[in-house]
């Protein structure tokens, strides 16, 4: 038990922000004694990292979970520390003069807090659509991309299986239908799990499911989670596809007037405190 519990310690910190499901694949692919390849493998590893985040030996910080969040307006107690708190946030659009917009999606929400320290960096929105997209949201997003006016570039991450493939179709089909009705161009990549990622790292497996028709028309005798791919790789995986957008010294320019302009908040904030 202490063994298994000073890999998930480590393991988390290491890769941090990492999902529990992540966690359960890192210790079935360490071979981890104990650990089944199933639900009742999954759910060990669940109640021993909640045990160590209470007992203080696994900090909260290093498990993602963007299944729940709050929603308050943002208030101030005076202009001094609303300038002070815009000068922390400011950042520079970075995209604001290349001809590209380019949005992420991913089909689970816990994984989009492995994602975001990527797409922050990059200056990039980072869509959750959780299984099949709705039509209002497909269409939001599309509203959006005809005011920015720009070609778009959509990376998608799901499963590798029957419910999440046929996802990432549905949504591909109504981005690109609402997209021809405004005029816009569109491009729609699978970044992940893609059978060839699942070949070349040797990703855990599972059966796939079989109990609707549907299901059974899944041509492979195997399936594989998103949160099979560990998370570091995850990261990098975005990180090049991502990187390749940004010219490195536009990047450093962008930077440094970004610097300049945050040094100028912090002087309107320490005016407005005198006031």
């Amino acid at each position: 038990m202490e063994t298994r519990a000073r890999f998930l310690i480590d393991y988390a910190a290491k890769h941090a922000p990492v999902t529990v499901r992540q966690l359960f694949y890192a210790a079935t692919v360490a071979g981890i004694p104990g650990i089944q390849k199933d639900d009742n493998g999954y759910n060990a590893i669940q109640q021993q990292v909640l045990k160590l985040r209470r007992t203080g030996r696994m900090p909260y910080r290093h498990i993602a979970d963007l299944t729940r969040f709050m929603r308050k307006p943002r208030t101030h107690s005076g202009v001094a520390e609303a300038l002070e708190e815009t000068a922390a946030l400011y950042r520079r659009a970075m995209w604001r003069d290349l001809p590209w917009h380019v949005e992420v999606w991913v089909e689970k929400d816990a994984l989009a807090g492995c994602l975001s320290p990527i797409t922050s960096r990059f200056d990039v929105p980072l869509m959750v659509c959780r299984g099949f997209t709705s039509e209002t949201f497909a269409h939001e997003a599309v509203e959006t991309w005809a005011e920015i006016g720009k070609t778009v570039q959509v990376y998608h991450f799901g499963d590798f299986d029957r419910s999440g493939q046929d996802a990432a179709y549905d949504l591909e089909r109504k981005l690109a239908g609402f997209a021809r009705e405004r005029g816009l161009r569109v491009a729609f990549e699978r970044l992940g799990v893609t059978i060839e990622q699942i070949q070349a790292m040797d990703l855990p497996t599972r059966e796939p499911k079989r109990k609707t028709a549907a299901d059974m028309r899944w041509p492979y005798p195997f399936a594989c989670e998103l949160d099979a791919i560990p998370p570091d790789e995850l990261r990098s995986i975005l990180w090049r596809q991502l990187d390749a957008y940004i010219c490195e010294h536009d990047l450093k320019v962008l930077q440094a007037a970004e610097e300049s302009e945050r040094d100028l908040l912090r002087a309107f904030a320490r005016h407005a405190q005198t006031i």
